[in-house]
């Protein structure tokens, strides 16, 4: 997928110029450190990894009433599994299934609302302008550039994350793996397969 680099550097450099303003501020008024944010982005991330997202989905794969309470109310679904979403109130999560007659994919077409606890860092193409408008407006293309190739009668679907939801995709369950432990089958998920740019 083509991106334009150097419009999305100077979108960077602009907005770490602000944290860095930001962190200034706060620290000549005493409000907080440099560090105690570091230690506070650090401890968020240590818990926001894609292996939760692959978790969940392996779990999905081999426990049918599962996946429905997950497909029916995400945010509480997840939580049984021990996924910590309490720093996201209010923010909600909604599955979204693939099946063979439907593929899903996920974007913000705002700014990169993404449902970090699940899927970890979001890529950075997620969070390019080419990604966010591109998608919504020609899907198959987008899909195509990825590798995803799908039947011409297949629905694509796009779901528009906002800052009080958010999606991630349950991807269909790949044939000849029902010999396959439910540790095993996380293995097979993908980050890009749980934002649906990729087929598992």
């Amino acid at each position: 997928m083509s991106h334009s680099h150097e419009h999305d550097h100077e979108a960077s450099a602009a907005i770490s110029n602000r944290v860095k303003h930001l962190i200034g501020t706060l620290e000549r008024r005493g409000i907080l450190t440099e560090s105690q944010v570091d230690a506070t982005i650090h401890s968020f991330l240590s818990k926001a990894r894609p292996a939760n997202g692959f978790r969940v989905v392996a779990r999905a794969w081999v426990d049918g009433e599962f996946k429905q309470r997950l497909l029916t109310d995400a945010t509480s679904a997840v939580g049984e599994l021990g996924v910590d979403l309490s720093h996201w109130a209010p923010v909600r999560i909604r599955a979204v299934e693939n099946t063979h007659a439907l593929h899903n994919v996920i974007v913000c077409t705002l700014c990169s609302c993404y449902p970090l606890s699940l899927l970890g860092p979001s890529p950075t193409w997620y969070k390019s302008e080419a990604y966010r408008s591109r998608v919504v407006r020609d899907p198959r293309s987008v899909l195509d550039e990825f590798g995803v190739r799908l039947a011409p009668d297949k629905e694509v679907r796009v779901w528009d994350s906002t800052s009080e939801l958010r999606y991630f995709v349950v991807p269909e369950r790949p044939a000849g793996t029902g010999s396959l432990s439910e540790a095993e089958l996380g293995e097979l998920v993908t980050t890009n397969g749980l934002i649906g740019t990729a087929l598992v």
